[in-house]
């Protein structure tokens, strides 16, 4: 799964932030069975996303964005691989939305 997943997170987290450089991803397994990976690094993240939001981030706010623009890039997919993204996407959003930066999170993915 990851293996699939990887190549377009990076490649959608290029997209977004002229900030991000490539680097070490810490991976996070969360208590509803999501999963998501965010860039190891204490900085901000400029967020420029194609639905006009234009805002600062978290590294751990920044790869959650990047894993739901991912999950849902894959979820059109078919087979049982966009069937995983599909719920991975609900998943990872439900516990996006008590996140400290869920606003900017939203703001860049809606």
């Amino acid at each position: 799964f990851p293996l699939q997943l990887e190549p377009t997170v990076f490649a959608l987290a290029a997209d977004l932030s002229a900030d991000y450089l490539g680097g070490y991803w810490n991976f996070q397994t969360l208590s509803n069975g999501a999963f998501y990976m965010a860039p190891d690094s204490d900085g901000k993240f400029q967020v420029i996303s194609p639905n006009g939001y234009d805002g600062f981030m978290s590294a751990d706010a920044f790869g959650i964005t990047v894993c739901l623009f991912a999950y849902s890039n894959l979820s059109f997919g078919a087979g049982e691989f966009a069937a995983t993204c599909a719920e991975e996407y609900h998943l990872l959003r439900d516990y996006m939305m008590d996140h400290a930066e869920a606003r900017a999170i939203l703001a860049a993915t809606d």
